[in-house]
């Protein structure tokens, strides 16, 4: 049985309560009733509800704690900003620092002759500055968006009329460009197109060129194979001032897993430099006492540059004793077993002219220059070369690290001196005869990429001009030629105009003319799929060989874009024969992999030297030495600077000047690409961009 409440008590506890809270007042939030009567149930005789102050201690002390958390956590998060924002003024001013140096430098050196092209990109610029500038006036004046319908001033009176030629008969002209460039970039984007189509076509199929037989490695048994069994091999090794690849190209050539009597090695030196001279002589020297069959050429009279230094090879009595020859630039290092992965296609193939072989790069990752170059030539290999050699058994020869039929380059005429890409012209030639190619994506020659922007803009100018100067003079000999129409077309068409001569016309003319003068020109408009959306697909299709690259698809996009103004130079040049289109300048090498090859040949060290009485022994047989040399040498040489490059320059405040007047208008997608491309230009104009020397 229940007992009841005791009221008197209840009311007894709350007077103490109401006392003791008086008193003491600091006390008085943490004191609460402790008996409750619970009227809800009759049969409880006393509730009784605790309330201790430890949960709103702790409760305090959860809030306390949140506060420094968040406090922690701001200064930290300010403290990451602070470092930002030092990182990038610092890095702002070192540029900065390193653009007025070298604007400085450039300023005491000898001044250049200006070319034809850069006046006219100079002259450019300045209109569109004035036009900037009266634009700027517009828009303070308000009549951006609405134009002055009172002609009372003067200034409105010349921008109403300026407004009147531009809609009149400025804008459509730009727009009739705009519609030719427009159209010439979908039909290139659709052979690109089409390119990677046939490519995944052949990924998907699994096609390659098979070889009826295979000579066996050099870990197996030889017993039943006869040397008689192995062609009569020709290996040429053409340079000129290679002061720091010879050395590791002459090795690796040397060291072919090959008959040592079936091959015959010829170093063609066009060096200058007397130093150069005595260090490759003395080079195949050491490689004939080990009973290597290598010969030492030099002409003393560089006519012709590398095409003069192959014909002049050609010309000796002992060419006509071998079947192949097998070509190797300076830089490039050919595994052991190049020639036997190469030559057994021949076999059976008696119209097989050339096998070409896929270059691999020894400093792709290098700098962001290398970087993008290894882009554009894996695309060139995996894509280009692959599927013209699958499909149609033509391409263009690479120039090294391919075999010839000697047979082949005879019966076309051999090599000519008339243009500066001696094997497209070789090619092309040989195409014309009836001759096929075969392109070994899988058999893959070590070689080194031009780590400077300057070494880098020679080469690109001469594989463009070149083209055109091959162009010009063999346009009438594809007409005539015997081969089929399919074959004339695909040389004129896409060999020749759509991959030499649109490309760099329209991607220099869009970009970099129709874009910036369509800022000021609104009238005429630019679509955005055709700045932004279409390139950058095409970009995308461009990276898919080399897919760890996917991060410098945006650099690759705007350098590609920045080098269009070297392209259509060249490409102008070749066509017509202006400026210094027919000089071969040689790319600068620094010899990334001496090491490794150096290693290979202390390796060979060890083998004991063969006595040939025809050569005389040299004084320097160790590869370290040889080494040391060249060190002391390079020491002793000029330094080099970092350039300004003018043109780029000039574009790139063209751009600017687009982006500020594309700011006004608020055409956002253009905006952006023009502030970039802008930037891209200028970064290439101050040759920040690849190897950085003093």
């Amino acid at each position: 049985m229940s007992r009841k409440p005791n009221y008197e008590f209840q009311e007894w506890w709350n007077k103490q309560r109401e006392s003791n809270s008086s008193s003491s007042s600091s006390n008085s939030n943490h004191h609460h009733d402790l008996f409750l009567p619970d009227h809800s149930n009759d049969s409880s005789f006393l509730t009784v509800e605790i309330r201790g102050t430890a949960a709103d201690t702790t409760v305090e002390k959860d809030r306390s704690r949140s506060a420094r958390q968040i406090s922690w956590l701001c200064l930290l998060r300010f403290q990451q900003i602070k470092n930002s924002f030092a990182y990038v003024t610092n890095g702002s001013l070192s540029l900065l620092r390193t653009a007025r140096r070298r604007v400085s430098a450039a300023s005491t050196a000898s001044r250049r002759s200006e070319s034809k092209m850069y006046r006219a990109i100079k002259a450019f610029l300045v209109i569109l500055l004035v036009l900037l500038a009266f634009e700027l006036v517009a828009y303070f004046k308000g009549w951006h968006f609405s134009p002055p319908t009172v002609r009372s001033d003067f200034v409105v009176v010349v921008y109403a009329n300026w407004i009147d030629v531009r809609a009149r008969y400025l804008a459509p002209a730009l727009q009739g460009l705009t519609s030719v460039c427009v159209f010439l970039f979908l039909v290139q984007s659709v052979d690109r197109v089409v390119l990677v189509l046939g490519c995944a076509w052949i990924k998907l199929r699994r096609l390659k060129p098979v070889a009826v037989m295979e000579y066996p490695g050099e870990e197996e048994e030889r017993d039943d194979v006869k040397s008689e069994e192995y062609p009569m091999v020709l290996v040429q090794i053409p340079m000129c001032n290679e002061r720091e690849v010879y050395h590791q190209s002459i090795a690796s050539v040397c060291v072919q897993d090959w008959p040592k009597e079936r091959m015959l090695v010829q170093v063609l030196d066009d060096s200058d430099d007397l130093d150069v001279q005595d260090l490759i002589n003395a080079e195949v020297q050491k490689w004939q006492q080990r009973g290597v069959r290598i010969l030492y050429r030099h002409r003393l009279i560089r006519t012709g540059y590398k095409a003069g230094n192959l014909k002049s090879a050609m010309s000796c009595d002992y060419v006509k004793d071998y079947e192949f020859v097998a070509i190797f630039d300076a830089d490039f290092q050919p595994a052991p077993d190049f020639l036997k992965k190469t030559v057994p296609y021949f076999k059976g193939h008696d119209d097989l002219a050339l096998v070409q072989a896929r270059w691999t790069f020894v400093n792709k990752d290098e700098n962001l220059l290398t970087r993008l170059q290894y882009i554009n030539l894996s695309f060139h290999f995996e894509v280009e070369q692959q599927v013209n050699g699958v499909f149609i058994n033509f391409f263009g020869f690479n120039g090294t690290a391919g075999v010839w039929r000697i047979k082949a380059l005879e019966e076309c005429g051999g090599w000519l001196e008339r243009t500066t890409v001696e094997d497209m012209d070789i090619a092309v030639r040989a195409h014309l005869c009836g001759w096929k190619f075969i392109y070994l994506n899988d058999v893959q020659c070590l070689c080194e990429l031009p780590e400077s922007y300057e070494a880098y803009k020679k080469q690109q100018y001469r594989w463009h001009s070149g083209p055109m100067q091959l162009f010009r003079l063999c346009f009438m000999d594809v007409m005539r030629s015997k081969v089929s129409w399919a074959k004339k077309a695909n040389l004129i068409f896409l060999f020749f105009l759509l991959r030499k001569l649109i490309l760099p016309f329209y991607s220099f003319t869009l970009f970099c003319i129709i874009l910036p003068l369509s800022m000021f020109l609104p009238e005429a408009q630019l679509p955005a799929w055709v700045v932004c959306y279409v390139p950058g697909i095409m970009s995308v299709l461009n990276i898919l060989p080399a897919p760890r690259s996917f991060p410098f698809i945006v650099p690759f996009l705007l350098f590609e874009n920045t080098m269009s103004v070297t392209k259509f130079n060249a490409m102008i040049s070749g066509l017509f024969k202006f400026g210094s289109s027919y000089e071969w300048v040689v790319t600068k090498k620094l010899g990334r992999s001496s090491e490794a090859d150096l290693i290979a040949v202390m390796e060979n060290e060890s083998e004991p030297l063969v006595e040939n009485p025809s050569h005389r022994r040299s004084s320097s047989e160790s590869g370290v030495a040889e080494l040391t040399k060249l060190e002391m040498n390079r020491k002793s040489g000029k330094n080099r600077r970092n350039l300004l490059y003018r043109k780029e320059l000039a574009l790139a405040f063209i751009l600017l000047s687009a982006a500020v007047r594309s700011l006004l208008s608020a055409q956002g997608i253009h905006f952006y690409f023009l502030l970039f491309q802008g930037v891209t230009f200028l970064v290439v104009g101050l040759d920040l961009i690849g190897e950085q020397v003093s």
